[in-house]
């Protein structure tokens, strides 16, 4: 017979980290009825601290709360490195495009606006855990890159000669590793979404520049090209 608790564990974990009790109640009710283990947080600070306890596989992030805001809960998750790669849902109930910019930017994989449909969640939710399991069985792990290595099974990219290693958020470096799978390609903003970000995650396409951006700030502006009124290739020399 196996225990309750024991068959709570072995469940999908999502952290959701709002301020309306509500909807967090809401959300979890869906989540669980869906076949998940649902944890929650009503600050920033105490979803921090969530996260690092609880590790969980997926969290459902709002913007606007109190003590620290999703924006800076999702860049300080990027920091560390247990929960680097651990997938970022981002609700906010502004209209403003820049709030979406700032999450993705921060590091957020997806974005929902408010009100939240329980049922487009928990569909996002999945999406998001599919991805994950694709790229955990994609079978190339590393890839060596002009004076790069890309490896996919620590989520890390060293550069040997100068000692360098750059750890990169889940969606920058899944960017910079499907660029580099096809050196020499020039790949439409819309293409690199569908790869990288998959079909069923509604994204537009200034997030790949956003992304572009960030990758060139650390690891140096001239492996990634922009091909004018096209869009993004693996640079052929550096």
């Amino acid at each position: 017979m196996v225990d309750s608790d024991d068959a709570l564990d072995s469940l999908p974990t999502v952290l959701v980290v709002d301020d309306e009790p509500d909807l967090v109640e809401l959300l979890q009710y869906a989540l669980e009825a869906a076949g998940f283990r649902v944890v929650t947080a009503s600050d920033g600070i105490a979803g921090l601290a969530a996260a690092e306890a609880e590790k969980p596989d997926v969290m459902v992030v709002d913007i606007m709360m109190p003590r620290m805001d999703g924006v800076a809960l999702t860049a300080q998750i990027r920091e560390r490195g247990a929960l680097r790669t651990t997938p970022i849902l981002m609700l906010t109930a502004r209209t403003d495009e820049s709030d979406e910019i700032a999450g993705l930017e921060a590091g957020a994989d997806d974005y929902l606006p408010k009100p939240v449909s329980p049922k487009r969640l928990v569909s996002r939710v999945n999406a998001l855990l599919r991805r994950v399991v694709r790229e955990e069985e994609a079978t190339t792990s590393h890839i060596r890159v002009h004076d790069l290595v890309i490896d996919r099974e620590r989520y890390v990219v060293e550069r040997p000669d100068t000692n360098e290693t750059f750890r990169l958020p889940r969606k920058e470096f899944e960017l910079l590793f499907f660029l580099s799978s096809h050196p020499g390609r020039v790949f439409e903003r819309d293409e690199l979404l569908s790869a990288v970000w998959g079909a069923d995650v509604v994204v537009v396409d200034r997030t790949v520049d956003v992304h572009v951006r960030k990758i060139r700030e650390k690891i140096g502006s001239a492996y990634i090209e922009t091909v004018k009124g096209v869009g993004y290739r693996l640079a052929e020399h550096v």
